[in-house]
């Protein structure tokens, strides 16, 4: 006779809904008991016994490892994902639309003006004690779901009190103590904080508040005068050079500490960091149209741009436990500044001269985040609650352009007829939301350990952006003394007037100046998970949502006028379900199927004129955009052999309807990027994961007991662009007029973003108390497209290459204080950034820059 026992994944319920199933069988035979009983699934990690769905994950002890800095290069080390930019995390070959982020289970707002999902730099790894990625949707998270979800969670309340601070100083062989440039901005810039220098000058705040265009027809010449001179002029238009760009450096301090009572602990973490780097780029960007069967260069230019990236962060939490109650009060804050000073030069068809283009530029980006989340345990019941607000700005104050021509030369600039800007923008991004969920075991005959959840959850998300854009013009040719002049005294107060420099408002020229934008969804699940089997458990659920977007463009001199607008107002019906065969001992099975959405992101949708200062281009929304749907279907076997110790192999299909894809199209000034709805897109790959620790008895001196990391894993994945007869498109250019799809898109062309290959390895060493570890660090990523071609054009591809880093740590004790000693090598293999255009033997080289070597040191100490 057998005597099946319940799980002992049942146990877990007090903590979760969702788990994977341990069993034990014991038999008996002529009523004697045999000794061997058989538990599956002890070696399956936590995190994966808690849930139904396939899913990665980042554990503390990788954090470590890695010594990667922000949550964005962590998430490189999971099988399927790459990063975009070193901010923007792709699953699965699927850009960052089709995936969501949130933190400690909270959407979170983005201060992008491209993006509405925020950006992953922005979150250091000091905040975070560990990520998970869930590939498969369940109805219990937001229907925003394409290549997966990614919740970032925070440091915990530790169980003893701490306090523990470090620091690191690093180089760059193509950027620190080399040639680069730079220019004054304000005293304090090396702090991430203006002083005041770049506030939109007094003058000119009060001409704005007015509501008129700032020109000869709203302001007399005196007044056009005073506004003029009240511009900074040499601290933010003079470029300088300097031969030594510093050092990067860093700076950390947490601490935190638990008070147990008879009641209950009440426990509290804080976490500060303060982080500044550097680095020069001199890139190669080149334009040009189709020729024959070949390419022919338009635009052949030289960047030069040296950048300062500031990033201060904070983490505050405290928490309550009760018997059966546990209350956390989360709040984060970062502040990412970029200043940079940037000069391009080269052949210019377009402006028949050889040019050159001087920028300065301060670009930052806040974010804070508040939460407060609530866990209570009523016997079988379970309820979860969370609110959260959050708000995020972009300020790019004093973005200036000067572009001067090279005559004879000598480099000149007439103000009457060479560019020069000066723009004000600004980027308000809000977030409010809330949810419950509950949960409750339900005994009954037919499936053990079955749980019945359900749950709501309501979001609201508000962005307002508005840009203001300035330029001097004159109203003769000035003389070539006049234009040979240095820049701080070509706009000095003593040539600005009414026979020299007048002030114009061009804001508005190119698309709108500003736009205003929201989304609201309303949410409810239900979800029923159990063992329908002996070792088979299952998870069902369906989500109905509903969302209200909105997008509109804001005439800022005409409040009356109606300018292009957009509203996607939807009612979707979302199933999903996972089924998870524990086979064997420590091995399981998961299938998984699912419906869900992506919707257009609020700037693709915005006609409003942005230059992104990462790829030197100008995008421009389109207001004509539509959601995207998608079915998923997944499978993946694993295999566990301890703790943390695995092999998985996967397999993964998608058909998405109407993806969203980037394009590019000639203006007059350049190339110019925008959006369309493909018409169709289907991807599908494999996904491969080990991670083993090897104990070989080697008796040498510093490894004698040492244990061995071998992990690796690798995506294939295969995404094509289907375009049919008679399938047409929706593109900004038709003014909202259906275009054949034919002439946008290419049938069977690699879906955008999408990388065919990707790889990681990681060989390490660790001692056998952990004191010591080295790791070497290989991350690969295949040509993807990062955008469209313009018509008859080849797309643009972006080839990432092999990033080999190596790190290592070791932890030892002096004046009866734990310490640490860190090093990290990054990018040894001296990894080039190209984005080019190849046809017919000719290439382009779009963007490419040497990325350089890095080299840091660290020390830590607790206390």
């Amino acid at each position: 006779m057998n005597k099946l026992i319940r799980p002992l994944s049942g146990l877990l319920l007090c903590t979760t809904a969702l788990m994977a199933p341990g069993l034990v069988h014991a038999q008996q035979a002529d009523g004697a008991e045999v000794d061997e009983i058989v538990v599956r699934g002890r070696y399956i990690p936590e995190v994966m016994r808690e849930t139904a769905e396939v899913a990665s994950v980042i554990t503390p002890e990788d954090l470590v490892r890695q010594g990667d800095d922000t949550a964005a290069a962590a998430l490189t080390r999971l099988s399927g994902l790459s990063v975009v930019s070193g901010r923007f995390v792709y699953v699965r070959g699927l850009g960052e639309r089709y995936s969501s982020a949130l933190l400690n289970g909270s959407p979170l707002p983005s201060p992008e003006p491209l993006q509405r999902v925020v950006p992953l730099d922005l979150f250091p790894s000091n905040v975070l004690a560990g990520v998970n990625v869930q590939k498969t949707y369940s109805a219990n998270y937001p229907g925003e779901f394409g290549g997966g979800l990614i919740d970032l969670r925070t440091v915990d309340v530790p169980e003893e009190r701490f306090l523990s601070m470090g620091f690191s100083v690093g180089i760059n062989d193509e950027t620190s103590l080399r040639r680069g440039l730079t220019y004054w901005g304000g005293d304090n810039d090396w702090t991430g904080f203006d002083d005041g220098t770049r506030e939109l000058p007094a003058a000119l705040r009060a001409a704005v508040v007015t509501g008129k265009r700032v020109d000869s027809s709203n302001f007399s010449a005196d007044e056009l005068t005073v506004i003029g001179r009240s511009f900074q002029n040499a601290n933010i238009n003079l470029l300088q050079s300097t031969n030594d760009v510093p050092v990067n450096g860093s700076f950390n301090l947490s601490g935190g500490s638990s008070w147990n009572f008879d009641w209950g602990r009440l426990g509290f973490v804080a976490v500060g960091g303060y982080d500044s780097g550097w680095q020069t780029r001199r890139a190669i960007q080149q334009e040009g149209v189709v020729s024959l069967d070949g390419l022919a260069v338009l635009e052949d230019l030289k960047s030069n741009s040296t950048q300062n990236d500031i990033v201060i962060n904070g983490l505050v939490s405290a928490a309550l436990e009760l018997d059966n109650h546990t209350f956390k009060w989360t709040n984060f804050y970062v502040r990412n500044v970029t200043k940079e000073a940037r000069s391009v030069e080269g052949d210019s068809q377009r402006a028949s001269n050889y040019i050159r283009d001087d920028y300065t530029a301060w670009y930052q980006r806040e974010l804070t985040n508040t939460q407060l989340t609530g866990q209570h345990r009523f016997g079988d019941l379970e309820i979860d609650w969370r609110g959260s607000y959050a708000r995020t700005e972009r300020d790019a104050p004093y973005e200036r352009q000067v572009r001067y021509r090279r005559v004879a030369g000598v480099y000149m600039h007439n103000p009457q007829a060479d560019a020069n800007f000066i723009r004000f923008s600004e980027l308000e991004d809000k977030a409010k939301g809330f949810g419950v969920d509950v949960r409750y075991k339900l005994d009954n005959p037919l499936i053990a350990d079955f749980t019945l959840s359900g749950g709501w959850a309501w979001y609201d998300n508000t962005r307002y952006s508005d840009q203001r854009v300035f330029r001097f013009f004159m109203n003769s040719t000035p003389s070539d003394a006049f234009q040979m002049q240095r820049v701080d005294f070509l706009y000095s107060d003593y040539n600005i007037g009414p026979n020299g420099l007048v002030l114009r408002d061009v804001t508005g020229a190119e698309g709108a100046a500003a736009y205003e934008a929201g989304l609201e969804t309303n949410a409810f699940y239900v979800q029923g998970e159990g063992e329908i089997l002996p070792a088979v458990r299952a998870a069902f659920g369906v989500r109905r949502e509903s969302g209200d977007q909105f997008v509109q463009a804001i005439d800022l001199f005409n409040t009356g006028a109606t300018l292009p607008g957009r509203r996607l107002e939807n009612d979707y019906v979302l199933p999903a379900g996972t089924i998870t065969w524990n086979f064997a001992e420590n091995q399981q099975l998961r299938l998984g199927a699912s419906k869900t959405i992506a919707r257009p992101q609020f700037r693709e949708q915005a006609p409003q004129l942005y230059l992104d200062p990462e790829s030197d281009r100008t995008f421009i929304g389109n207001p004509y955009l539509v959601d995207s749907e998608l079915v998923n279907l997944d499978a993946r076997y694993e295999r566990y052999f301890d703790r943390g110790q695995f092999a998985t192999l996967g397999v993964f299909y998608k058909s998405i309807d109407k993806p969203i894809e980037a394009v590019v199209n000639e203006s007059g000034s350049g190339l110019q990027q925008s959006f369309l709805n493909a018409p169709k897109a289907v991807l599908w790959g494999i996904e491969a994961e080990f991670k083993k620790f090897f104990e070989p008895e080697i008796n040498l001196p510093f490894i004698e007991g040492a244990r061995f990391l071998v992990a690796a894993n690798y995506t294939y994945t295969k995404a094509e662009v289907k375009v049919g007869d008679g399938d047409v498109v929706y593109p900004i250019t038709n003014g909202g007029a259906a275009a054949p799809a034919s002439n946008f898109v290419i049938d069977g062309a690699q879906l955008q973003g999408q990388s065919e290959h990707l790889a990681n390895v990681q060989v390490g060493l660790e001692s056998a108390d952990g004191a010591t570890q080295a790791t070497l660090l290989a991350n690969y990523a295949s040509e993807r497209i990062t955008a469209r071609g313009q018509a008859a054009a080849p797309d643009f591809v972006q080839d990432p290459g092999i990033i080999l880093d190596f790190t290592f740590r070791q932890k030892f004790t002096a004046w009866d204080r734990d310490l640490t000693f860190g090093i990290e090598a990054r990018n040894l293999l001296g990894e080039e950034f190209d984005e080019h255009q190849a046809r017919g033997g000719d290439e382009l080289k779009i963007n490419a820059y040497e990325l350089g070597r890095s080299l840091s040191v660290s020390f830590s100490a607790k206390f």
